[in-house]
């Protein structure tokens, strides 16, 4: 990850189950967005509000994580409930494959 805030997302959902947190966030993807990489895939990787997370459940313009409880405890993730806006970057190897994919 660079550092650089990409977008927002909206924390839409927020559950515990087997000793972890799965947190699930929405952000507004259009056209551009998308064709600029900007977008979550299964298994790859997101920055949200500057803690770099794998992605679980990627949907269309939605994506979950999966918090371990060290992760909850020392991140701002504990503060985090739905409604909360949060900070996105999405995984740079996207950005790079769509500018690629640009000049082919």
């Amino acid at each position: 990850m660079q550092g650089h805030v990409d977008q927002t997302a909206v924390c839409t959902n927020v559950k515990e189950a087997g000793g972890s947190w799965y947190y699930t966030f929405e952000y507004v993807l259009d056209r551009e967005m998308a064709r600029q990489g900007y977008m979550t895939v299964e298994k790859g990787s997101v920055t949200v509000n500057g803690v770099s997370l794998t992605v679980c459940n990627s949907g269309l313009n939605t994506f979950e994580v999966a918090i371990i409880p060290y992760t909850h405890d020392h991140t701002n993730f504990g503060q985090i409930e739905k409604g909360t806006v949060v900070n996105l970057e999405f995984d740079i190897i996207g950005k790079y494959l769509s500018k690629m994919m640009q000049f082919q």
